[in-house]
C-alpha cells in the first residue's frame, strides 16, 4: 500500500485521478459490486425520480469512490497550505461559535463526498480534531489509514475506546468526529433517512444530550472539476430538551438526516449508495432485515 500511496503521489494530478476513476468504474460497470445494492438504495431514496435519472447517478457512483481514495492518499501527503487551498468553507461562523461555548463540540458528518478530507479541511484551520473510527481487520491497512489521517492533522478513537475517549475529548474542548449514516444491526434507533426507517446510531445525539457540548453537521462535497477541490458545509440543528432522554435523542438524531438527506439531493451521485443503508428493518416490516444478496438490475 506504502508503493501504491507513493506512485499515486508522483503521477501528475490529472493522471492520478483519471487512474482512480477508471477504476472505480470498472468495479462498478464490469465486476458490479454492490452495484445492486446501489440501484435498491437509489429507487428506495428517490421513488419519484425517473428509472433514467436512477442509473445516470448509479453509473457514477463508483467512479467517485474510486477518484476519492486516489485524492486521499495523495492529499495527505500535500503541504498544508495546499490542503487549505484546495478546501473552502461556507458556514464557519456555525462551528466557531459552538466551539467557543467551551463544552467541546459532537461534529456528526456522512459518508458524502470526501470526509477524510473534510476533516483535513478542519485541522489545517487550527481545530483540534478527533475522529471516531472503525478499526480495520487488516493490521496493515489500518496502520496506513491511520497514517494518513494523522497526516491531515486528525486523531484517531477507535470505536471500542469511544465511550470513554469522547467524554475525556469534549471535557478537553475538542471537536470529536462521528460518521453516524450506516446501517446499525443492534440498539440503534430508528428514524426517517429518505422517508424510510432506518437503524441510525444514537452516538452523536446522545453523547451531545449527555455531555452539553452542541452538535454540528458538517458535510464536505467534490468541487466539479479534475482538480481536487471541496467545499465543507455546517449546519447546527436546535437542541430539544423536553426531559424526555430517548424522545430528544430520536428528534435531534432526526434532525440530522433531515440535514443529511438535503446535502445528499445536492451530489447524490457522491454518496455512499453501495453500503445496505436499510438492510436491518424494523420489527414486522418487510419481513426483518433485507437479505444479503443483490438482486438483478
Amino acid at each position: 500500500m506504502v508503493g501504491v500511496s507513493l506512485l499515486l503521489r508522483i503521477l501528475p494530478e490529472p493522471v492520478a485521478q483519471a487512474l482512480g476513476y477508471s477504476l472505480g468504474w470498472v468495479a462498478g460497470s464490469i465486476l458490479r459490486i454492490r452495484r445492486g445494492t446501489v440501484h435498491r438504495n437509489l429507487r428506495r431514496a428517490f421513488p419519484d425520480r425517473p428509472e433514467a435519472w436512477r442509473r445516470r447517478v448509479a453509473r457514477r457512483v463508483f467512479p467517485h469512490i474510486g477518484r476519492e481514495g486516489v485524492t486521499l492518499l495523495r492529499m495527505a501527503g500535500l503541504p498544508s497550505q495546499e490542503l487549505l487551498r484546495r478546501t473552502r468553507v461556507d458556514g464557519w461562523e456555525v462551528l466557531e461559535e459552538a466551539r467557543a461555548e467551551g463544552r467541546g463540540v459532537l461534529l456528526a458528518t456522512g459518508h458524502l463526498g470526501n470526509w477524510e478530507i473534510g476533516g483535513g479541511a478542519l485541522a489545517v484551520r487550527g481545530v483540534p480534531l478527533d475522529a471516531v473510527v472503525r478499526r480495520q481487520k487488516n493490521p496493515l491497512v489500518d496502520r496506513r489509514l491511520r497514517r494518513t489521517r494523522e497526516a491531515l492533522g486528525i486523531s484517531v478513537i477507535y470505536r471500542e475506546d469511544a465511550p470513554r475517549q469522547i467524554l475525556k475529548s469534549v471535557r478537553r474542548g475538542r471537536v470529536v468526529a462521528l460518521a453516524a449514516d450506516q446501517n446499525v444491526r443492534r440498539g440503534g434507533i430508528f428514524v426517517d433517512f429518505f422517508g424510510v426507517p432506518a437503524s441510525t446510531a444514537r452516538g452523536p445525539a446522545y453523547f451531545s444530550l449527555r455531555t452539553g457540548a452542541p452538535l454540528v453537521l458538517a458535510f464536505c462535497h467534490r468541487i466539479p472539476g479534475w482538480r481536487a477541490r471541496y467545499l465543507v458545509r455546517f449546519h447546527r440543528p436546535p437542541t430539544p430538551q423536553t426531559g424526555d432522554m430517548e424522545e430528544d435523542i430520536r428528534t435531534l438524531t432526526r434532525s440530522y438526516l433531515a440535514v443529511l438527506e438535503e446535502e445528499v439531493r445536492r451530489s447524490p451521485e457522491q454518496y455512499f449508495w453501495p453500503h445496505k443503508r436499510w438492510k436491518t428493518r424494523p420489527p414486522g416490516l418487510d419481513g426483518g432485515e433485507e437479505p444479503d444478496g443483490d438482486p438483478p438490475v
